[in-house]
């Protein structure tokens, strides 16, 4: 069965840092691409980053290019999104995905919310 539990979320201020987790279970996240999607409050949800299978490169989109950084550890099947120089347009509830457009099955999500 495929799980994906994100963690980490919470309230900080502008200018904190958050470390996001995402544990999976069904798969291997070094075997699959793997996203992060958020949805601000009242709106739908929208991609942010993405790390390649094969090469681990990164994709990231302008809103958090710079400040965010994805990441997975294989050995622990986790994926993680390091989110620095928070702002208060990054509160949403934060996914991961499997896939690369977070299309694919996703967890449950984590709230993060930054007050000025």
């Amino acid at each position: 069965e495929v799980q994906l539990v994100e963690s980490g979320g919470g309230l900080v201020q502008a200018g904190d840092s958050l470390t996001l987790s995402c544990a999976v279970s069904g798969f291997n996240v070094g075997s699959e691409d793997m996203s992060w999607i958020r949805a601000p409050p009242g709106q739908g949800p929208t991609w942010i980053s993405a790390i390649a299978a094969s090469s681990g490169r990164e994709y990231y989109s302008d809103a958090v290019r710079g400040r965010f950084t994805i990441s997975r550890d294989d050995a622990k099947n986790t994926l993680f999104l390091q989110m620095n120089n928070l702002k208060p347009g990054d509160t949403a509830i934060y996914y991961c995905a499997k896939g690369p457009v977070g299309g694919g099955p996703r967890g449950q999500g984590t709230q993060v919310t930054v007050s000025s």
